[in-house]
């Protein structure tokens, strides 16, 4: 048997009722909860479990709430079975899951560090200045040659963000580059790009004064070197060095998410099997654009534990 790797979702996992099973399973899963609202001050978990939704989707609170949820499953796996990954990776915020499932700093820094993260990058461009779009079935080249074309002709930023799997990139920047971007695409005999709704432009240049404050706050936090080996976003390298990993959390704020070549760095290491912790199931799907012959599942709560089981 091959090695095993844990992933976290990021952002676009969120749901009202999120984590209600998990925290009724009471005792250390269920103290997360309680933590996580004592280091913000109180109101996540009746968010997340109440709503209204339109709260929710504010990233200063979607961006906690996914940690907490991911954290909590961690407990859960921790608890209920002796798996051991043998790799961490998160999706972009999914990152400091990531990095405090293997030790990289406390639970209470990192849902500190990502509300402060998600007010950094909502204040960083004016609400309607940005844009995201995601570009379906378009080979890498293309929608690299897409954004640079569209910045120049329109003289703003837009850069590829996120490349997810073979079949989808997404990609950032001012309002004008991404949607000049789209247009040149569909040009191009592009079948399918997606306008976003999202609330700023993650992921690009655009987002360097959250880079910034995100700098500033990782460097006041206690690091550790990790006890688990990471695999970036910014450069789909392993890593252990605590130094290096407070670095790239703060590369990751305007750089691109190479999620694609992250899987593929752990495939190349011998891992065959993938949990998703947490909420959702967006990983999981990527996966099986990435490599069919890789098993997946997902553990959001203690309804998904056989099927981990059966995995491991």
């Amino acid at each position: 048997m091959g090695k095993l790797a844990f992933l976290f979702p990021g952002q676009g996992s969120q749901a009202v009722g999120m984590g209600q099973g998990l925290k009724a399973l009471g005792g250390e899963i269920s103290a997360l909860f309680d933590e996580a609202d004592e280091a913000l001050g109180g109101g996540l978990t009746s968010l997340m479990f109440d709503g209204p939704e339109d709260q929710l989707t504010l990233t200063r609170n979607t961006q906690p709430a996914l940690v907490l949820t991911a954290m909590a499953a961690y407990r859960l796996v921790q608890q209920e079975t002796d798996a051991k990954p043998d790799f961490v990776a998160g999706h972009s915020l999914g990152e400091y899951a990531a990095v405090c499932a293997a030790g990289g700093f406390s639970f209470a820094d990192a849902v500190k560090l990502t509300r402060l993260r998600g007010d950094a990058m909502q204040q960083a461009v004016p609400a309607g200045v940005g844009a995201m779009a995601a570009m379906l079935n378009m080979e890498q080249a293309v929608v690299e040659a897409v954004c640079q074309d569209a910045e120049k002709e329109s003289g703003k930023v837009c850069v590829p963000a996120n490349y997810n799997n073979p079949a989808q990139i997404v990609i950032s920047g001012h309002k004008e580059g991404v949607e000049k971007a789209v247009e040149l695409a569909k040009e191009r005999g592009a079948k399918r790009c997606v306008m976003l709704p999202v609330s700023a432009p993650f992921h690009c240049p655009l987002m360097q004064p959250a880079a910034d404050a995100m700098a500033d706050a990782l460097g006041k936090t206690e690091f550790a070197d990790l006890s688990i080996p990471l695999v970036a976003n910014v450069n789909a390298a392993i890593t252990t060095d605590a130094t290096t990993v407070r670095n790239q959390l703060v590369e990751q704020v305007t750089g691109s998410v190479r999620w694609e070549a992250s899987i593929r760095t752990m495939l190349e290491q011998g891992v065959d099997r993938f949990v998703e912790i947490g909420t959702g199931k967006v990983l999981t799907g990527m996966m099986r654009r990435i490599d069919k012959s890789a098993k997946a599942v997902n553990v959001a709560g203690p309804e998904d534990l056989d099927n981990l089981k059966a995995l491991l």
